[in-house]
């Protein structure tokens, strides 16, 4: 399973956002890392540069290694529509986005978690690949001996983040429908998805 093992508050220092959800340490040193940080001359980044700095923030973003991604936007690019909204539509309909999205868990990396530890159900039916897609009217689902984990009461509790308008959950059942793929105006995520299309189009 695809993911990343590193420091991610390095990361998110990198691209100057808290990408993996709030982080105490990055809100202390909230500069690029390196040895002299804030201090240090940088070089007026390339065309090149910003184009990949923008992909690679959407792949941690999301958490997709290199393969997975260019396999997305091929996928994308292949479909109709404008491909840099289809792609992240495509990424928002991942099974641990939209299980993250519901609230059952406050970052991608626990969601992600979740549904590979078989604690969620996507019409009925156990799914532990993360990288599912949901499709319209798609019910996920917790599975009833998970309902009672303080991981997944805590996070729905706390709810740090707003339900998103493209999905509809039923606190009683534990269950949400997926009613359609996102505008691109519904994402909050703060990516510029032409310049990964730019990026790819080379």
């Amino acid at each position: 399973m695809a993911r990343y093992r590193g420091p991610r508050t390095r990361i998110a220092r990198k691209f100057g956002e808290a990408i993996f959800g709030p982080d105490k340490a990055f809100e202390k040193k909230n500069y690029p890392p390196g040895q002299h940080g804030v201090n240090k001359k940088r070089r007026k980044p390339s065309t090149y540069g910003i184009q990949l700095n923008e992909k690679q923030k959407a792949k941690y973003t999301y958490g997709l290694l290199e393969k997975q991604f260019r396999n997305l936007f091929k996928k994308a690019s292949g479909s109709k529509g404008v491909t840099g909204e289809v792609l992240l539509q495509l990424l928002e309909s991942r099974l641990d986005n939209v299980v993250f999205r519901l609230g059952l868990s406050p970052t991608r990396q626990g969601a992600r978690q979740l549904v590979s530890h078989k604690h969620i159900f996507l019409n009925g039916k156990l799914c532990n690949i993360a990288s599912c897609t949901v499709m319209k009217g798609d019910i996920v689902s917790v599975r009833e001996k998970s309902k009672s984990l303080v991981v997944i009461a805590e996070s729905l509790s706390t709810a740090r983040y707003t339900k998103s308008s493209w999905l509809e959950w039923d606190g009683d059942l534990m269950a949400g429908k997926f009613l359609n793929a996102p505008e691109r105006s519904e994402i909050p995520e703060n990516i510029n998805e032409q310049l990964i299309v730019e990026l790819y189009s080379k």
